[in-house]
């Protein structure tokens, strides 16, 4: 990449939902390469921030998210993962973000979702978006690489741990995030797996069984314990639809944002970001879906079926695990 002008003009045209070529989509993930390897397992973030969960593939959705909390490099943003899948802008989704994070490396922080896997998106869009936008799937390739690099977490001011999913049975310090070798697809199982697939549930108290097939599901008394023993404030991550755009579970010990308003265009939910000032003042930001129509200008013979199923058919949709076996006989 010769320039930040080149830089500036490939994300002006990711702003109008246009897809770069090939060559600069490889050559943006070189230098997002050069600077995510550079980052920490829990990467320190700086207040003020404002942090955004979930967006997947919502092109026209994340644009009503930067009119609400404003334009990056003005506003210093944290998103927790979850970039691709299931919208029908994946493609466009990511690179902008990306684009974002190679021209302001200190405004923006990226963290890796478990959707930010060639599994995952073998299933749920990325990978089929890819190959329709460019006819391989050298961009699939260049953009999974760069999942790789992203970081598992984010510590802001030293006082809120920001991830995508959640706890892990394996770690019970930040030390030990510290130490994972993340430069990998995302396990099957392990700390590196828990932390971007559990959830906090109420009615259990320590751990159970995720319903989701990977990741566990983790109580208050294991929020209350990990806060205290790494002495931060609170949690936040995303992960999980949230109608209202956030809640706070455990006695305001952790809260889920959920920034993908109208959820894969059919569940009719709000979306939310969290903003933090210098001193860690929280408000959150609620917002509605774009005007559905700028969508639809672009899809062409899309059928309402798949609009309603994210692009896919309309069967449920299957567990983590049933993924990994299929994946694994492909």
């Amino acid at each position: 990449m010769s320039s930040s002008s080149d830089l500036d003009r490939q994300i002006e045209q990711l702003k109008r939902c246009e897809p770069l070529k090939e060559s600069e989509v490889k050559a943006l993930c070189l230098k997002a390469m050069e600077i995510l390897v550079e980052e920490s397992n829990v990467q320190r973030v700086d207040a003020p921030v404002t942090i955004c969960g979930d967006i997947h593939g919502q092109f026209y959705d994340m644009k009503e998210l930067f009119k609400v909390g404003g334009d990056c490099p003005k506003t210093n943003y944290l998103f927790l993962g979850d970039f691709v899948d299931k919208g029908f802008y994946s493609v466009e989704t990511f690179l902008l973000l990306l684009a974002l994070k190679v021209r302001y490396p200190d405004r923006i922080t990226l963290i890796r979702g478990n959707h930010e896997s060639r599994q995952i998106t073998q299933v749920y869009g990325f990978y089929d978006e890819c190959l329709r936008k460019y006819g391989s799937v050298n961009v699939w390739r260049y953009c999974t690489d760069i999942f790789d690099y992203l970081s598992l977490s984010a510590l802001i001011e030293n006082k809120i741990f920001s991830v995508h999913g959640g706890l892990s049975p394996a770690i019970s310090t930040l030390d030990q995030i510290r130490t994972i070798d993340r430069k990998q697809e995302v396990p099957h199982d392990g700390a590196m797996c828990d932390l971007l697939w559990s959830d906090p549930e109420d009615i259990v108290d320590n751990w159970g069984l995720s319903p989701r097939g990977a990741g566990y599901l983790f109580g208050g008394s294991v929020v209350t314990s990990f806060n205290h023993s790494n002495n931060i404030d609170y949690i936040c991550r995303a992960h999980q639809l949230v109608m209202e755009g956030y809640k706070w579970m455990f006695n305001n010990q952790i809260v889920t944002v959920w920034s993908a308003p109208n959820y894969c265009y059919r569940c009719g939910n709000v979306a939310a970001i969290l903003e933090l000032d210098g001193n860690l003042n929280k408000q959150f930001r609620v917002f509605e879906a774009a005007p559905q129509e700028m969508m639809m200008s672009d899809l062409g013979g899309i059928s309402e079926g798949q609009i309603s199923s994210g692009g896919r058919s309309s069967a449920s949709h299957p567990s983590a695990s049933t993924i990994f076996s299929i994946i694994a006989v492909l």
